[in-house]
């Protein structure tokens, strides 16, 4: 990390092409930018003037009047600027969009939430590969398709693929189930039952590569291929796997036909729109895909703009994430008039391994296209915002409907509530939701493993988790989640875990109120007060209630079913003979969870994949001479010390 001024390390910078980086007080990358002159794209941020070879200009920079506050935040916290020099800006564009890509840079522009957008997987690594929905695309020897801009588009899409291309569904590495019987997927033409050999490697592997040429748009050479298909098995008089071809092609037509659109006067091409905000804050951009002629789908993508109002610097950014795999980038993009479009081409056709046009379209067909995707985005940016408002008011109006039911000085911005979640004394763990402003904040999420070990009483764990959690309020020793005071305490339960949770929050020496919400009748019980509030059905003030008691309660039920799970598979099987880690991990993977593996019968055992038949048999034999399925429970709480 360089230790000179900033302004000393401003004055160094060349005037050359290049890509910089702000780094804050931590040197983590808060920034990626590329430019044509480092010098002044870098000076154009700051107000203060940079000291010169002659030693003049004192202090920090500052920030320049008129940026975004966005923006402006990011240059007050710089504590380094880092310059990288390259022979073009096409160069820089590509070394930009790797560099982002690495680091995740929190104040560049990026897609909204991006971490969730949903994917086509097709894993090749496996010997009959599975088309399957995640959201994951960093997994070697597998491929993507995506992002999609809906989870439902993508299950639509499988949904479609498993009409006319029934490849397997089951999960795992190897295709079939432990009975050795095709499952009902088959029966119901949805699967070829590969697991019992009813088609060959290769002919699956044929059909995997008719799903990867469907999903990258190859729609008429597929429809040709299928049309040769048909006519070769009806010429060999095999009619019913002809009959089989004849269905698939005509899935294949009927789907072209069905399409908001259908040209000869174009082949495969992307049109990009993309609307901004006024505040700079938020933008949209649209993909419509153009394959083989029909326009297939619309993509709408939300975009974090952080600050940025050049509808040029966020098409360039989104195209650096959203074409990331290079698995589906057609030939030819169109984009918006006035953009640069030398670097991204160049970036394009590296990550695509051959050539790609981006290009402007100021006539005809493409251009008509391009302006229907700005109306698009445009109107995905208004209804968004209209969206949002709606929500800030009805969140407003359950907070205010809150204060006044409650008798609260002010509207309780800042919500938790705790839930208890344990089988029998086992496993026993708390969770502590939070609501700010009206809406969850996930990152303020706490679980907390119980210590109390005496029987299965919840008044004591839930004394014992609002203790932990005032505790770490009172002493000021916490972190951003637990060292904020809460406007309001929320107890899953009714008078008694209540009562427990005071005796906690008083010896914590802490004041904040604190209600308790019953399930049964969605009674709202205070201190000090013998008969419960009932808050209308369906009022603001209690669905946020009710909301932020859900939540609590998933959280705790996934932190509880996480330790058992952990618990109870290191009960039953640390002491298997002949069972290691990679033999652990087979059983794990074939049978799903322990309580499958436990219940399974000695053929049941004896079919998982990699697993000697002598050893199968000595695990069926050592589990039932202990106890068999029935000691499930037992092996669950000789597992209560994983945490």
């Amino acid at each position: 990390m360089g230790t000179e001024p900033l302004r000393d390390q401003l004055a160094a910078l060349p005037d050359a092409p290049g890509v910089y980086l702000f780094r804050d007080a931590d040197d983590r990358v808060m920034y990626v930018g590329k430019a044509k002159s480092l010098r002044k794209r870098v000076f154009s941020y700051f107000e203060a003037p940079v000291r010169g070879q002659d030693g003049s200009g004192e202090g920090r920079p500052g920030p320049k009047a008129g940026l975004h506050p966005r923006i402006s935040e990011m240059v007050s916290r710089a504590g380094r600027v880092e310059a990288l020099v390259v022979n073009s800006e096409q160069e820089a564009l590509i070394l930009e969009g790797n560099l982002i890509t690495t680091h995740r840079p929190p104040f560049n522009v990026k897609l909204r939430d991006d971490k969730s957008y949903p994917y086509i997987g097709i894993s090749l690594d496996e010997a009959y590969p599975r088309v399957y929905f995640t959201r994951e695309r960093h997994r070697r020897d597998r491929v993507y398709f995506g992002p999609f801009s809906s989870a439902s588009k993508v299950r639509e899409t499988l949904s479609l693929i498993g009409k006319i291309f029934p490849s397997r569904p089951c999960e795992g590495s190897e295709p079939g189930r432990p009975s050795g019987i095709p499952c009902l997927d088959y029966h119901i033409k949805r699967c070829m039952a590969p697991c019992v050999d009813y088609i060959s490697l290769q002919d699956y592997r044929h059909l995997i590569d008719q799903i990867i040429a469907f999903l990258s748009g190859r729609y008429r050479g597929l429809e040709q291929e299928l049309e040769q298909q048909m006519a070769a098995a009806a010429a060999a008089q095999r009619f019913e796997e002809a009959a089989v071809f004849r269905n698939r092609l005509n899935a294949v037509r009927h789907l072209m036909e069905r399409q908001l659109m259908s040209s000869d006067s174009m082949e495969s091409l992307d049109v990009l729109g993309v609307a901004v905000d006024d505040d700079g804050e938020a933008a949209n951009v649209q993909v419509l895909q153009v394959r083989d002629g029909v326009l297939g789908d619309r993509q709408s993508f939300f975009v974090d703009a952080a600050g940025s109002r050049d509808e040029a610097t966020i098409l360039e950014q989104f195209v650096m994430e959203y074409y990331a795999l290079g698995m589906a980038i057609p030939p030819l993009v169109v984009v918006p008039l006035g953009m640069d479009t030398r670097g991204v081409e160049a970036l394009l056709a590296e990550r695509r391994q051959a050539g790609v046009e981006v290009r402007a379209s100021e006539r005809g067909e493409k251009r008509r296209m391009q302006e229907l995707a700005e109306r698009n985005a445009q109107l995905a940016l208004d209804q968004d915002r209209a969206r949002a408002a709606r929500t800030r008011e009805r969140r407003t109006a359950a907070l205010g409907d809150l204060q006044r039911a409650l008798g609260l000085d002010a509207p309780p911005m800042r919500i938790e509530c705790f839930d208890i979640s344990n089988l029998g004394s086992t496993y026993a763990v708390a969770s502590m939701t939070v609501m700010n402003g009206g809406a969850p904040d996930r990152k303020h999420y706490r679980s907390f493993t119980m210590r109390y070990d005496g029987g299965p009483d919840d008044f004591a764990r839930m004394e014992e988790a609002i203790g932990r959690r005032m505790a770490r309020l009172a002493s000021g020793d916490a972190d951003a989640s637990l060292g904020a005071a809460p406007s309001l305490v929320v107890i899953d339960g009714g008078k008694g875990q209540l009562g427990a949770a005071q005796r906690a929050m008083r010896e914590a020496g802490v004041d904040v109120p604190m209600v308790g919400l019953a399930k049964q009748q969605e009674e709202v019980f205070v201190p000090g007060r013998s008969e419960p509030i009932l808050l209308p059905e369906g009022s603001p003030g209690l669905t946020l209630l009710q909301q932020v008691r859900d939540e609590a309660h998933r959280f705790a039920l996934r932190h509880h079913r996480s330790r058992r799970g952990r618990g109870m598979t290191a009960s039953a099987m640390d002491s298997l003979p002949g069972i290691g880690p990679a033999r652990r991990r087979a059983i794990l993977r074939h049978f799903g969870s322990p309580e499958r593996f436990l219940a399974a019968s000695r053929e049941e055992m004896e079919a998982v994949p990699g697993l000697p038949p002598k050893v199968a048999r000595d695990i069926y034999e050592h589990l039932n001479k202990t106890g068999g399925p029935d000691q499930v429970e037992t092996l669950a709480g000789s597992g209560n010390g994983w945490s």
